[in-house]
């Protein structure tokens, strides 16, 4: 290459500082603008950050013809708005999750990045993670045996009163900031969605959840199991239980470069390291890899909907106190 993928901010968000670093690590990428609602928060946001460009209002980055890709960390509730405007303006899409809060905005965002040609991907870190990879190998190496139960949590104690995850109507609740995480490693082990859910929520102040108690159930006869929340302290694990062993993952959404497995297996327990790199360059490597190449984005869209779906079921089936086919 002879130039870098120009990246825009779409917000201050404060995610953009996971991504941030990632960005100017990259030899594919700079980090070229930032837009806000207002002109003095985007210069001020500039400054500490030492980005080249600020605009008062998403519409300006949006214009700005030297940007070839966005991050949209906007609240969950402007994802599908705003990913549908920066792809019907030439950009590539990187879109915090979750993707979108329907179906019908997903599928909406999957054809305008079907009809401009361009790349629109989910930002679940995670996925890309060396230490995901290395769960998903040993899973299907068949040394657990059948698969039989996954366990997982994520959970953490949210404090900023208003903070938008509380209002429901900004796609608030900790099933969509946090929960969406051991649904998508449910589903990514397996390897297909689930047939039915069953869940129960602890609704809070704002309409959308504080915590989260969910179930699947997989057409293979694997069960899921997993707990979200915005009221207890700071949880998040990851046990896979087979009919010959069980791997735990103590760190498995926030994976770092030094991270550890536990294998328990034939009555002993084996302790396998991983390394990894900066969490968040995955996503970033992976996007200018599907630009470039045209390689297939390990979050696909479709893997995308079906989380989505997933989440939706869970809520209504919450509502109506009863399972929920999908």
């Amino acid at each position: 290459m002879e130039s870098k993928f120009n990246w825009g901010l779409l917000s201050t968000a404060k995610i953009n500082h996971a991504l941030i670093k990632p960005l100017n690590a990259s030899k594919r990428t700079r980090l070229l603008a930032v837009a806000s609602r207002s002109q003095s928060s985007a210069d001020r946001y500039a400054r500490e950050w030492k980005i080249p460009r600020a605009y008062g209002s998403y519409e300006a980055l949006l214009a700005d013809s030297d940007i070839d890709v966005v991050y949209n960390s906007l609240p969950n509730h402007l994802h599908a708005e705003w990913t549908i405007k920066a792809l019907r303006a030439g950009k590539h899409v990187l879109c915090e999750k979750p993707l979108a809060l329907s179906i019908s905005e997903v599928d909406a965002m999957a054809a305008a990045a079907n009809e401009t040609g361009k790349v629109l991907a989910e930002a679940f870190m995670y996925r890309h993670h060396a230490q995901t990879l290395k769960v998903k190998e040993i899973v299907d190496s068949g040394i657990l045996g059948r698969l039989q139960l996954i366990k997982s949590a994520f959970t953490f104690t949210l404090t900023r009163e208003g903070n938008f995850r509380f209002v429901k109507e900004m796609g608030g609740g900790s099933i969509w900031d946090v929960g969406c995480y051991p649904i998508s490693f449910s589903r990514m082990i397996v390897g297909e969605e689930p047939i039915e859910v069953f869940g129960w929520q602890v609704e809070g102040p704002g309409g959308g959840d504080e915590s989260f108690i969910g179930q699947m159930r997989f057409a293979n006869g694997v069960h899921a199991q997993f707990d979200s929340g915005f009221k207890s302290p700071s949880r998040s694990f990851v046990e896979i239980v087979g009919t010959d062993a069980v791997l735990k993952i103590p760190n498995p959404f926030k994976p770092g470069i030094k991270n550890e497995l536990v294998l328990l297996h034939g009555g002993s327990e084996k302790l396998l390291k991983v390394g990894g790199t900066e969490l968040y360059l995955g996503e970033v490597e992976d996007l200018c890899d599907a630009i470039l190449f045209g390689k297939p984005s390990r979050v696909s869209l479709q893997d995308s909907r079906g989380n989505i779906a997933a989440i939706l079921a869970f809520i209504e089936s919450a509502r109506r106190r009863t399972p929920i086919s999908i």
